[in-house]
């Protein structure tokens, strides 16, 4: 279970004293891996950290050096472990590179971003070397548990063996005794990302899934503009992304205009980290709007289900766990000539969204580099006291995927799902023996009456009941009650709600 933060706006304090205040509530929530957004050193006073210049310097606001090593030992003295969040695709503002050497960079490839690392050009062992010997740093001197390395498409490199390929083995290799944990944003949604380095792959662990959160967020909000409209929101849809991960494996992208993903089908879903929001996709709007701001409190109960109860890795983004209603914006703490081209460049990707173009809405864009912008994306920590109904469901559901020996893969498990409305699904869980099958019901639709379904994934194992075992909508969660469920006789699967019910021998 991950749990994505930004140590600027984790805390009113922004330092890593006021985070480790905090660990006892993440532990005591379930989380066993804390992914810290960007921290190498980066110009201007505040941001999300993925414009590095000096990337083997933590930025300074947030403490001392050792400050950050006691963040993560206390982290490990409670059982949470701490990877962290590195940019290895570009050079942010302000970068001093070319003052050294000018092979530390290339205009060979097309970056968006800005100029990119030389990973094969002329001197680009030497380049390589930095890279990677800034990846074992924080393994080696931090102990810190693994990475999250962004946008690896755009880490370019023709070389016969791929600079993450050599990166994921130097960093297993500096954990050793202990185990590295690697997980990357691959837009592309490669396969040879998780591959085996036997056969050609890079040996990563696992790749983030935006088609997860993508078609969800159209079931929920309806809107599919931009990048959404490749997705309908459909329950075939999330059947699908719950069963094989990605959406896209090959076929064709409307919004890219050609083909995308590759052959994913037969990978397990440990490879996969599935997401309601992170902080892309909740800057990536007008506003900033959380799912706490957008969404009923039984739709948001119901989606949370969904996601900790799926087969894939989970991750959720700060405050999501107490429903936090403060904005997380994009913001960028830098002024003069540089800070006006980045609140430009905003505006001109936030366009994309036809409501953002809206000359009205225009002027009503945050500016990255107003310190307002950044203080108002700081968690209230009093929304936790005051929404422990929504915190209770995060805990029972990160308890059961910790207990149950299905949720926790510690037993054989096989996953296949159905549709049964135009708003609703199901997912089965099945195992060798019959005690162990589990069956997951949700519902974005109205109330669906469950009279005659033939849908033989309903069916229990023989001998056996099915018998609720958890609801989104208890009481605990500030729900509205559970309904009577009798697979056996007419029952009704009611709006905004997920359902898990357990198989037991038949009495």
């Amino acid at each position: 279970m991950i749990y994505e933060l930004h140590v600027g706006t984790f805390t009113n304090e922004g330092t890593w004293l006021a985070a480790a205040t905090k660990l006892e509530h993440l532990k005591s929530l379930g989380i066993t891996v804390i992914q810290l957004m960007p921290v190498g050193t980066f110009s201007g006073a505040f941001g999300w950290g993925y414009d590095t210049t000096l990337p083997f310097a933590p930025f300074a606001p947030y403490g001392t050096i050792n400050e950050m090593r006691a963040f993560i030992d206390a982290a490990h003295s409670v059982g949470v472990g701490v990877i962290l969040d590195v940019v290895y695709n570009h050079v942010g503002l302000g970068d001093h590179y070319r003052a050294y050497s000018d092979h530390y960079l290339t205009s060979r490839y097309e970056n968006e971003w800005g100029a990119s690392f030389n990973f094969d050009g002329e001197g680009a062992r030497a380049v390589r070397d930095f890279i990677i010997d800034n990846a074992v740093y924080w393994i080696r001197d931090f102990h810190l548990d693994g990475l999250r390395i962004d946008a690896v498409q755009a880490m370019f490199d023709s070389s016969e063996r791929h600079i993450l390929a050599e990166l994921t083995e130097a960093v297993r290799e500096a954990a050793k005794p202990r185990s590295a944990y690697v997980v990357v944003e691959n837009q592309p949604q490669e396969r040879r990302m998780i591959e085996s380095p036997d056969i050609g792959g890079f040996g990563v662990d696992a790749m983030y899934s935006d088609d997860f959160q993508h078609t969800l967020r159209v079931a929920t909000i309806g809107h599919d503009d931009f990048y959404y409209r490749d997705y309908r929101g459909t329950p075939q849809e999330l059947v699908s992304a719950l069963k094989y991960g990605f959406l896209y494996q090959g076929q064709r992208s409307d919004a890219r205009d050609k083909t995308y993903g590759t052959y994913n089908l037969e990978t397990p879903p440990r490879h996969f980290v599935h997401f309601l929001e992170n902080h892309d996709q909740v800057a990536n709007s007008p506003r900033g709007l959380r799912l706490s701001s957008l969404l009923s409190p039984a739709c948001l109960r119901a989606i949370t289900g969904i996601l900790l109860l799926a087969p894939q890795t989970p991750c959720l983004f700060q405050g999501q766990e107490f429903g936090s209603t403060r904005p997380f914006y994009y913001f960028f703490g830098i002024e003069g000539e540089h800070g006006k081209a980045v609140a430009a460049g905003r505006r001109t990707s936030l366009k994309n969204f036809p409501g953002v173009a809206d000359p009205a809405m225009l002027e009503r864009l945050a500016d990255p580099a107003d310190p307002a912008t950044f203080a108002q994306s700081k968690l209230d920590w009093a929304e936790a006291e005051r929404h422990q109904g929504l915190l209770a469901l995060h805990r029972d559901l990160l308890t059961l995927r910790r207990t149950d020996p299905v949720f926790s893969q510690e037993t054989e498990r096989w996953i296949d799902g159905a549709v049964l409305g135009d708003g609703a699904l199901l997912l089965r869980y099945m195992t060798p023996e019959p005690a162990g099958h589990r069956l997951i019901l949700f519902n974005l639709g109205r109330d669906l009456p469950m009279a005659v379904t033939a849908e033989p994934l309903l069916a229990p194992p023989d001998g056996n009941v099915w018998s609720l075992a958890w609801s989104s909508e208890h009481p605990d969660y500030d729900g509205a009650g559970r309904r009577p469920v009798d697979p056996e006789h007419f029952w009704i699967l009611p709006s905004d709600c997920t359902l898990m019910l357990r198989s037991e021998a038949r009495k």
